[in-house]
């Protein structure tokens, strides 16, 4: 790629401050714009970044197929939220807490900034000027100090990461393992949670995975996953760690948790490995002494991909306020992500329920659509962010 040694953009904030709708206007034509070609953003961002910032390329995984796309769209993901300050500082907070594992300090941001206006003044002639830069050096500078504040925060009472030994290793499929792990240090964590996750084998590449129990008093945390093809780290975990091994865990992120605050029943979605948070949550519910009802629908695509089913009929017969519906095949092509959706619906109503959904995202989206379908108002739809289960995200 062709990529010019330009002079790097000022990223020191105007003294004059338009109004933010102006600015909204200017950063959503701008986004517009690139959206056809995002990809080709995305190579000349990276591009532009480890030319003229060659010291930040060790912070990358040496083959970056899986991971070129994430920083520049977790950037692009934040203007979107710009107008919602809650949904951006929670964002944002994850972000720049979880970005303390890779090794990013303070002094990285500019970089990333420049390379970021340099990749959007190129990919978008049309509505780059001098207004539209402005607007995005404002909005990155707010986005990047929001991330610098909360990793400084988070620093005064966590580690960056913890190191954690394979203390079991349980082959439930031929492609689905449940592991847990010992940290080198207390995780704090909360039910519904997740973390992103390093193996010895891809040094520099993470990837996302949710805590499958409720916290222990033991210590110990367990991950469910599934061996993909192509994924590198899925298949190093299901395939060859061991106990005794040694990976790395970043920070625990997520807000599908259970609100304690209310009564509400909870019903729960889990495809696949999805069924791993969703078991948390139910431990979850029962150390906290409630009796509220939980109606749990298990999918997978055929009788012997429900590995956890003896486990959740063990719960089901131990808390009768639980009651767990195996959902199994779909309409031909489209797996349980189909045939899940459609089972709720035939079960409701769902009125005085907060609804969780965990599993692939084609399956969270048809849930969340199924769910606000029937009346289910949004802010009782929990779900992880779809662009953290980016097919990449698990491999």
């Amino acid at each position: 790629m062709d990529v010019p040694v330009t002079t790097p953009v000022d990223l020191t904030e105007p003294t004059t401050t338009p109004s933010a709708s102006a600015d909204l206007a200017l950063l959503h034509r701008t986004l517009a714009e690139v959206g056809p070609v995002a990809d080709r953003a995305t190579a000349y961002f990276y591009a532009l970044l480890f030319i003229r910032h060659p010291e930040l390329r060790v912070l990358f995984p040496a083959a970056m197929d899986t991971q070129r796309d994430r920083l520049f769209k977790a950037i692009l993901a934040a203007v979107e939220r710009l107008d919602a300050p809650g949904a951006l500082a929670a964002y944002l907070g994850e972000l720049g807490r979880g970005h303390r594992k890779y090794g990013t300090a303070p002094t990285h941001y500019p970089a990333v900034g420049e390379a970021l206006l340099g990749a959007l003044s190129r990919y978008a002639p049309s509505s780059w000027g001098g207004e539209a830069e402005a607007a995005w050096v404002r909005a990155y500078t707010r986005i990047s100090q929001i991330m610098i504040d909360a990793a400084a925060e988070d620093e005064r009472s966590a580690p960056a990461l913890w190191q954690a030994e394979v203390v079991s290793h349980d082959l439930r499929t031929p492609d689905v393992a449940v592991l847990t792990v010992r940290p080198d240090q207390g995780y704090p964590f909360l039910a519904g949670q997740y973390t992103a996750l390093e193996t010895p084998w891809w040094p520099h590449v993470w990837r996302h995975y949710s805590f499958a129990s409720a916290p222990r008093r033991d210590g110990l945390l367990s991950f469910h996953v599934k061996a993909v093809p192509a994924g590198w780290v899925s298949n190093a975990l299901v395939h060859r760690a061991r106990p005794g091994d040694l990976l790395r865990l970043g920070a625990p992120a997520g807000s599908m948790t259970v609100d304690h605050t209310t009564h509400n029943g909870l019903l729960c979605l889990g495809g696949g490995t999805g069924i791993a948070p969703i078991r948390a949550l139910i431990e979850d519910v029962a150390e906290h002494g409630d009796r509220r009802p939980v109606e749990v629908f298990y999918g997978a695509r055929s009788d012997g991909d429900l590995y956890e089913i003896d486990t959740m009929l063990r719960l089901q017969r131990t808390y009768p306020w639980l009651a767990v519906h195996p959902v199994v095949g779909g309409r031909p092509g489209n797996g349980p992500q189909s045939r899940l959706p459609d089972a709720v619906r035939e079960h409701g109503p769902w009125k005085g329920y907060e609804a969780y959904l965990s599993g692939p995202p084609g399956m969270i989206r048809t849930g969340v659509d199924v769910l606000t379908d029937i009346g289910m108002p949004t802010e009782r739809i929990r779900h992880d962010a779809l662009e953290e289960l980016s097919a990449p995200a698990h491999r």
